[in-house]
């Protein structure tokens, strides 16, 4: 139901109250492909898919949602009136270049620490209104996506620190009241505060803008006294970056990059003559 809402006002936005050239054209049967003009990974299948059956088109996809391709890579055919297929032109691409971009760009960084064992993490940092899409896109690349919102992982960050008096005591608060699957998880920027929040009982220790020495100080700490705790690193992370952190034996490392740093790919629509 999410995916009809997004795109019934994707299409809205576009088209307003009616495309002008509808009212000057003739319908006519036609087909008409999207070509990749540059390489990536595609994603979007799972809404362009919604989209066909609620303007009654025709698919047929050369791709999976995940799927490398190339320059000259012909992605997807489509076929149906004429009208149907100009007006949505837009909103079609625009799936595929968005969802393409984040799925392009997370697969590069999932090379980098594959190797490793790492768990690959996206963030909150995400587009007003089009988490559950961007976090798709993300998932198309190899990424696992963090918590989708504040209801599904109690994370205390910085901020929330500033406002707790005592962390143990309000961790027992903690555990009586958020549901019995819920993980806490407990933002740290030194080893006094990741010592604090192992003994408080996190379930993750998120070590926050360390250094790559500090974070293995963190892991062997962990490996030794708190081996059930689950390691996140954060801050900063880019493709330069991001192996190196992996190699500190941590458990996932999460970028906000991923979604806001992912620069459009090329991809176009033709018309079959």
């Amino acid at each position: 139901m999410l995916k009809h809402k997004f795109i019934e006002d994707m299409v809205a936005e576009d088209v307003g109250r009616g495309d002008l050239f509808s009212r000057i054209s003739d319908a006519k049967k036609v087909r008409a492909f999207i070509i990749a003009k540059s390489e990536g990974v595609f994603a979007g299948r799972a809404y362009i898919e919604v989209l066909a059956k609620m303007y009654d088109l025709n698919l047929v996809w050369e791709v999976e949602d995940g799927t490398p391709f190339k320059v000259g890579d012909k992605l997807l055919y489509l076929s149906g009136d004429s009208k149907a297929i100009l007006s949505l032109e837009r909103s079609i691409l625009d799936i595929a270049l968005h969802a393409s971009s984040i799925a392009t760009l997370t697969a590069k960084f999932v090379k980098k620490v594959e190797a490793y064992g790492v768990k690959l993490l996206d963030t909150r940092k995400t587009r007003p209104l089009l988490r559950e899409f961007e976090k798709y896109a993300v998932r198309c690349g190899g990424g696992i996506n963090h918590r989708m919102g504040l209801d599904d992982c109690l994370m205390l960050k910085d901020t929330h620190l500033k406002t707790i008096d005592n962390l143990s005591e309000f961790m027992k608060e903690v555990r009586q009241k958020i549901p019995f699957t819920s993980k806490v998880e407990i933002e740290c920027e030194d080893f006094k505060g990741v010592k604090a929040a192992m003994e408080a009982g996190a379930d993750i220790v998120m070590c926050d803008n360390m250094s790559n020495e500090n974070i293995e100080e963190v892991v062997l700490f962990r490996d030794k006294n708190y081996p059930h705790i689950l390691l996140e690193a954060s801050g900063n992370v880019t493709l330069d970056s991001i192996e190196d952190i992996a190699k500190t034996g941590v458990d996932a490392i999460s970028s906000g990059a991923l979604i806001h740093q992912a620069n459009w790919i090329d991809l176009s629509m033709k018309m079959e003559a």
